[in-house]
């Protein structure tokens, strides 16, 4: 029994690395900010010089929906160069988006198995890549109907005239929050392999899933229009399919892998 209890058993390779302790969650987690926010950092500064072509491009959807000869205006005399250094942040945090989600894996990685960190590279990719599907589709599909729709108050009566700074953060909000939406299958796909989900779990409980879909997507649209609603819903619940389908065939095995 002794040389039972001396003999480390063969699962002790896997298990996580040793306990943090708060503090050193606290320290660890200030670490991986300062490397993600150096990461945007240096991607603001690859993206400024072409801010211009930059700004054309997020402002054409804005513009295209204006009356002709109506451009979008501003009021305070800073307000167009801070303008400027939001949009080349914004994409340096598109670029910098691989190296943000490595500083978050980092995080996390101290508590998961050894056979689980293989998963740093799918992990990253995946969910980098998702981010910058979702800003645009909010570029190109979400924030056209959004714009269209408070536009579309404008009659013989009332004149739209949009400081370009309200404009910008609807635009913003919604690049965001739609970034951060399209992670579902990323973080469905990560739940399903560490055990903590399984697609048979999912799928019970999709009708909750739809309900709180449809609340966060109440949340982040700038109206209470349904039809905005539905489009950011809709795509949630298309892409919590896509999780099911992803937990289904990569989720945690219920035989290990002899190598793991």
């Amino acid at each position: 029994m002794a040389h039972d209890k001396l003999d480390p058993s063969p699962t002790d390779a896997n298990e996580p690395d040793g306990k943090m302790s708060f503090l050193d969650h606290l320290d660890e987690l200030r670490t991986r900010l300062v490397w993600a926010t150096a990461s945007i950092g240096v991607g603001f500064a690859i993206m400024f010089p072409f801010i211009h072509t930059i700004f054309d491009f997020i402002m054409r959807p804005m513009q295209r929906l204006l009356p002709y000869g109506q451009t979008l205006i501003y009021t305070d005399p800073s307000e167009a160069f801070t303008l400027e250094i939001k949009i080349a942040l914004i994409a340096g945090l598109l670029i910098a988006s691989p190296l943000v989600f490595l500083q978050l894996w980092l995080f996390v990685a101290p508590g998961l198995y050894s056979h689980e960190k293989k998963w740093a590279l799918p992990f990253i990719l995946m969910s980098s890549s998702c981010f910058i599907v979702g800003a645009a589709f909010s570029h190109y599909v979400v924030f056209p109907i959004v714009w269209g729709f408070f536009v579309s108050f404008r009659t013989d009566y009332l004149t739209f005239m949009p400081r370009v700074e309200p404009a910008f953060s609807m635009y913003l909000r919604l690049l965001l929050a739609l970034g951060v939406t399209f992670q579902l299958p990323t973080l469905v796909l990560f739940l399903a392999r560490i055990g903590m989900v399984t697609p048979g779990f999912l799928i019970k409980n999709f009708k909750y899933a739809v309900l709180l879909m449809f609340i966060f997507a109440a949340v982040i649209t700038p109206d209470g229009n349904p039809v905005n609603q539905v489009m950011v819903g809709g795509p949630m619940v298309g892409l919590y399919i896509i999780g099911i389908a992803a937990a289904w065939l990569f989720g945690k095995s219920k035989k290990p892998d002899a190598d793991e």
